[in-house]
């Protein structure tokens, strides 16, 4: 419960955990200049920070190192509100909703990631890989490309995201076909399959983009099994988290030309080992995790924080509450 809504005059009192708060620190304090603001910038103080400070409210961002550690948020009482800068709250759950509130930034980044995910399906269909290797060995030699235009894209995840890139592939040409958890229709894709047809799904698609967050529910989710019911010669763009596709089939389906190519933003483990076998694969783009670093992201997150803090404040329903059983 806010100050705001019980009525008292006692300041808001805000923990920014960031290790570049100046960022966005300057619209929440013009925005609200009555709270009192405190940041941390880094996770090993964060602990300490929370303790001596007790917020009510945190606003997280995730920043390096990656593995991000897990956060020490909710063991003090007085949090009662968190919010994530991004999408994914993987790093925060599990919580206890009847302590706090979770809210995300789900949305600023898609059509960021949209734009990723079709780029990335034109430098496979173009061959660019190949032929960016040829450039660094100086040597010509010519090829065939192929146009996206009567191919079939499967979109793994239909939240903002996803519905953002199956928007932009139909508008580009592209037949798509969607997974939904629970199959309800979606304007934006030409089919909707259950995660249970997922398999009959991949059968058909040129391309698969997969896009869900990272939960029990989801981890490998793209394994051997459903690597080896894919479309013979298609790509796998993969702009989740890294446990959602199983590393290990990948490779083998990769080196075997089973499948013919891949773009991939996340992994198991970040950053990428440097013996990790997909640098070297020559039919695979490695990208370190910057599909939704869009240039302002952090502004963009702020503003979706400031506004919720004033529904939060007037004592309205926050916007983009996030369920730690589905993990958004």
């Amino acid at each position: 419960m806010s100050a705001a809504a019980t009525g008292t005059a006692k300041p808001i009192s805000l923990l920014v955990h960031h290790d570049r708060p100046d960022l966005f620190l300057n619209l929440i304090e013009t925005e609200f200049p009555g709270a009192r603001v405190t940041c941390c910038l880094s996770y090993d103080a964060l602990a300490e920070t929370v303790s001596a400070t007790q917020p009510e409210i945190v606003l997280s961002y995730k920043f390096e190192p990656r593995p991000y550690p897990r956060v020490p948020i909710f063991a003090q009482a007085s949090v009662r509100w968190v919010h994530c800068g991004g999408a994914g709250i993987d790093h925060l759950a599990p919580w206890d909703p009847a302590q706090a509130t979770v809210t995300n930034s789900a949305g600023i980044a898609a059509a960021a990631i949209a734009e990723y995910t079709l780029g990335a399906i034109y430098a496979l269909n173009m061959k660019l890989p190949g032929y960016m290797r040829q450039q660094a060995e100086c040597r010509w030699r010519t090829g065939e490309v192929t146009t996206g235009s009567r191919q079939t894209l499967c979109v793994v995840g239909l939240g903002h995201i996803g519905t953002a890139i199956a928007r932009l592939a139909r508008a580009a040409g592209f037949r798509v076909i969607g997974i939904h958890r629970s199959g309800d229709a979606n304007d934006a894709v030409d089919t909707v399959y259950p995660t249970s047809r997922l398999a009959e799904a991949l059968a058909q698609a040129d391309h698969t983009a997969v896009i869900v967050p990272l939960t029990p529910e989801t981890r490998g989710l793209v394994g051997a099994r459903e690597i080896a019911t894919m479309k013979p010669g298609g790509t796998l763009i993969n702009v989740s988290r890294g446990g959602v596709v199983e590393e290990v089939p990948l490779i083998e389906a990769l080196r075997e030309n089973r499948l013919g190519g891949a773009v991939l933003d996340v992994f198991a483990a970040e950053p990428l080992a440097a013996d990790s076998p997909f640098w070297a694969l020559p039919s695979v783009i490695v990208t370190p995790h910057v599909a939704g670093s869009f240039t302002g992201w952090e502004r963009a997150a702020a503003e979706v924080f400031c506004n919720n803090l004033r529904r939060y404040l007037a004592g309205d329903p926050l916007t983009n509450v996030a369920d730690p059983a589905r993990g958004y």
